[in-house]
C-alpha cells in the first residue's frame, strides 16, 4: 500500500447516520497510506458506532464530547480544530451540513468545523429525498462556496429500499479525495481551506449561461436517441459561478440530478430547443457548453409508438442537428466576451480538442476522456486539460466533478478579468 498520506494528520469528524460503519474502514484506508486519524463522534455517530471501535483502529483516542472536562481545561476543541492537517466529515449528514452551512456549534463536532481553517472535505450520506431537498442544496451551495471540498454522494440503494444518489462514498474514495484535495491546495498554496474564498465575489455583476446535460432527441413518443451524460459537471459549474456572484442561467437538458442553488434552470429536451434557449438567455458575460448536445436527431419523429411485429427492422434516417457551441462562438453581434467549450472525445484527446477549438471559434476548450477507461461519463469525477485559442494548455490532476467546477470557474473569472474592454 503507498504510503501517499504520509506523515498527514487527519480529523476524522463521523456523523450520525448507517453509513457511520464506513467510517470505520475509512480510518483503516487513511492509517494504511501513512495517515494519522483522530476521530470525533457525533452523540448521533454513537447510536451507529461506538468510541471504543474508533478509537482501536486509530490507535488514539476518541472525541465525543464538548464538555469535557480534561479536554476544556485546555480549549481543547480549539487545539482540535488546528492540530491536523485536514478535516474530513464522513458521513455528512443533511443537519451537519446544516449545521456546517449556518454557522452552529451545539456540539464538539460542530464547533470544531466553526473554529477550524484547516481543508475541509465532506462527503455527503443521507435519504436521496433530504439530498435532493432545496435546503440541502442551498446548505451545499454555501459550504462549497466557502471552499469545502465534496466526495460523493453516490447513486444507488438505501437503507429505506430506495435507490438514488445519497449513498456515501467508499472509503476507498474518500481517502484518494483527501490525496488529490491536499495536493492541490498545496499547489495553489496555502493548506488552509478559507483560501477557497478567493473564488467568491469573483464573478459579482456578471451573468454566466451555462448548458448541462445530455438531450433527448425522439424516435416515437416513447423511445429517443441519448447519451450517458450525467449532468454533473456542467451542474457542478453553474453551481460555483453562483456562488462567485454571478447571475446564473442553467439551460439543461434531461438529469436527475437537483438543480443547483441560486441558479435559474431552464429545461430542455431536444437539441433544437437547447439553441432556442440559449438565444433567448443572453446576453451573457460568459457561456460555457458543457451540455453532451446529440450531433443528429431522427429526420422525422413517428406520432404513434413504432410496434415490432416481425417485420423488417424500421429504417431510421438521421438529421444533423444544430452546432450550439459553434452558433454562439461565431456570432459578430451578441457574441459573449468568453465562450467555453466541452470535447468530450474517446481516442486522440487532445489532436481533437485542438481541431475542435479552432473549428468552434471558442475563446476556452475544456477536454477529457470519456471513454469506458476513463470513467467519467456519468461518474463523479473529472480530468480536464484546457486548451486556450493562444496554444496554451494545462492539465489537471483527476479531481471530483465540484472541485473542477470550482477551479473552472476561477479560471473564467481571471480570464474575463484580462479580456479588453469591448
Amino acid at each position: 500500500m503507498s504510503q501517499s498520506l504520509s506523515g498527514r494528520r487527519v480529523l476524522l469528524i463521523i456523523g450520525g447516520g448507517i453509513a457511520a460503519y464506513k467510517a470505520l474502514d475509512l480510518i483503516r484506508r487513511l492509517r494504511e497510506r501513512g495517515a494519522a486519524v483522530r476521530p470525533i463522534l457525533t452523540k448521533a455517530a454513537q447510536e451507529f458506532v461506538t468510541p471504543l471501535a474508533a478509537a482501536a483502529l486509530a490507535g488514539q483516542r476518541a472525541h465525543t464530547d464538548l464538555f469535557d472536562r480534561a479536554d476544556e481545561a485546555e480549549i481543547g476543541h480549539i487545539r482540535l480544530a488546528r492540530d491536523a492537517d485536514a478535516v474530513v466529515v464522513a458521513p455528512a449528514t443533511a443537519d451537519l451540513m446544516a449545521r456546517m452551512a449556518g454557522g452552529h456549534a451545539p456540539d464538539l463536532a460542530s464547533t470544531v468545523l466553526l473554529a477550524t481553517t484547516l481543508p475541509i472535505l465532506i462527503a455527503p450520506a443521507m435519504n436521496v429525498r433530504m439530498w435532493q431537498h432545496p435546503a440541502t442544496q442551498r446548505n451545499l451551495a454555501t459550504l462549497t462556496g466557502d471552499g469545502v471540498s465534496v466526495v460523493g454522494p453516490n447513486d444507488g440503494a438505501m437503507a429505506e429500499a430506495e435507490h438514488g444518489p445519497g449513498r456515501m462514498a467508499e472509503p476507498g474514495e474518500i481517502a484518494d479525495a483527501l490525496e488529490t484535495m491536499l495536493t492541490a491546495r498545496s499547489e495553489r498554496g496555502g493548506l488552509g481551506f478559507l483560501a477557497g474564498r478567493a473564488v467568491k465575489g469573483s464573478l459579482a455583476g456578471k451573468t454566466v449561461l451555462v448548458t448541462s446535460g445530455p438531450t433527448h432527441e425522439p424516435i416515437d413518443p416513447v423511445r429517443y436517441l441519448a447519451n450517458r451524460s450525467s449532468g454533473r459537471q456542467g451542474h457542478a459549474i453553474a453551481a460555483a459561478a453562483a456562488a462567485a456572484g454571478a447571475r446564473v442561467t442553467l439551460v439543461s437538458g434531461p438529469v436527475s440530478i437537483p438543480d443547483p442553488a441560486g441558479v435559474a434552470v431552464i429545461r430542455v429536451e431536444t437539441a433544437r430547443e437547447m439553441l432556442a434557449a440559449v438565444e433567448a438567455a443572453l446576453p451573457a458575460d460568459i457561456a460555457v457548453f458543457a451540455a453532451a448536445v446529440g450531433d443528429w436527431r431522427p429526420a422525422e419523429a413517428r406520432g404513434g409508438k413504432i410496434k415490432k411485429d416481425g417485420s423488417a427492422v424500421p429504417p431510421l434516417t438521421l438529421v444533423e442537428n444544430p452546432d450550439i457551441l459553434a452558433t454562439i462562438a461565431g456570432r459578430t453581434e451578441g457574441r459573449p466576451p468568453l465562450v467555453v467549450g466541452f470535447a468530450a472525445e474517446t481516442d486522440d484527446v487532445l489532436d481533437n480538442a485542438r481541431k475542435k477549438l479552432a473549428k468552434k471559434r471558442c475563446d476556452l476548450l475544456v477536454a477529457n476522456d470519456v471513454s469506458h477507461e476513463g470513467g467519467v461519463m456519468g461518474g463523479v469525477e473529472n480530468t480536464v486539460h484546457l486548451l486556450g485559442r493562444d496554444g496554451a494548455l494545462d492539465t489537471w490532476p483527476r479531481l471530483g466533478k465540484d472541485e473542477v467546477g470550482k477551479r473552472l470557474v476561477a479560471r473564467f473569472a481571471e480570464l474575463l478579468s484580462k479580456a479588453p474592454p469591448a
